[in-house]
């Protein structure tokens, strides 16, 4: 009787200390987190105490963390860091069953990241500006060298926006990593740039608004803001397009393990895919609603990647970035 007692005190003190929240890192944008977390905490009652950081942002969290690991998943996020976070030991395999449905080519072989969406780079032209200019709208990397967007064009800065890392990546392949051509690139890209921002999605947003006249960005983030009614045009690279795989990890360390992978599986499931969908990404679940895609991946000239290899070079270009362009 009294190892009944002590049992069932066991399992009650269990349950009492069983968390109803989980701490989530997102690079998604706010608007779209919010909605997210909200009906992942109306369907399950686990609360998301989620915080929006950019993907270099979130890294450099975890490697201040790693030891006492402030959050349990990060949601959202260039894939290329999230295959660095594997690499430094930040992050913890999970093989959820909805992973069955993701191709192979964009999930971690051993489970440690899955990716969720596509995001193409694309560039967007506020038509008001471009009028006033007398200028066209730019259709390739090669155009945005053009001495008429001398001090035209916004993109966010690589030190902490894996956007802005992928425009280097992008670079890299399509001169076939010869990083001088590259850099030579990027420094005639610098004479026609106004402003390097935080944040991917802000030359976009910056953009809409008429504060830039051409901004790179990824292909949703411009796609939302046309549809939303910002007067801009929106041009894919005919000489190839970069492209982020938004990608979701487990946090080695992580205080709530247990939610965590909660959310994981939910995120992968119909609801999320199909909320997911709704933000003019291209979902890589078979399970995401098509009627809501606008861009599928065979409509884009997209360029052959190497997460493995951007991702062990990332600090290294960007360090030359930084000494070369950024300085």
């Amino acid at each position: 009787m009294k190892k009944l007692m002590v049992l069932v005190l066991f399992v009650f003190v269990s349950i009492s200390f069983a968390a109803n929240y989980v701490n989530a890192y997102t690079t998604l944008e706010e608007p779209l987190a919010k909605v997210l977390f909200a009906e992942f905490e109306k369907e399950t009652g686990i609360k998301v105490n989620w915080i929006r950081l950019s993907t270099g942002e979130v890294l450099a969290r975890l490697e201040a963390e790693k030891n006492n690991p402030q959050a349990s998943i990060w949601v959202g996020g260039v894939g290329v860091f999230h295959v660095e976070a594997k690499l430094k030991g930040f992050t913890t395999p999970y093989k959820a069953p909805y992973s069955q449905f993701i191709d192979p080519k964009f999930k971690d072989p051993d489970g440690y990241w899955i990716g969720l969406y596509v995001g193409p780079l694309a560039f967007a032209t506020n038509k008001n500006k471009a009028k006033e200019l007398g200028i066209n709208p730019p259709k390739s990397w090669a155009d945005l060298l053009k001495p008429e967007y001398k001090g035209l064009i916004r993109m966010a800065n690589p030190n902490t926006s894996g956007t802005a890392y992928n425009v280097i990546t992008t670079m890299v392949n399509i001169y076939k990593r010869d990083e001088n051509k590259v850099f030579d690139y990027l420094k005639k890209l610098d004479a026609n740039v106004n402003m390097y921002t935080k944040s991917g999605s802000a030359p976009g947003k910056d953009c809409a608004i008429g504060e830039t006249t051409i901004a790179i960005g990824y292909l949703h983030d411009l796609v939302k803001l046309q549809k939303e009614g910002a007067p801009i045009i929106i041009t894919l690279p005919a000489d190839g397009s970069g492209y982020e795989i938004a990608a979701m990890s487990l946090i080695k360390g992580g205080k709530e393990p247990l939610e965590a992978k909660k959310l994981y599986n939910w995120i992968l499931g119909d609801k999320a895919q199909g909320i997911i969908a709704s933000w003019y990404v291209i979902p890589l679940s078979p399970k995401a609603p098509k009627n809501k895609v606008v861009y599928k991946l065979e409509d884009i000239n997209l360029i052959q990647q190497d997460l493995l290899w951007e991702a062990q070079n990332r600090e290294r270009l960007i360090d030359r970035w930084n000494k070369e362009i950024g300085k």
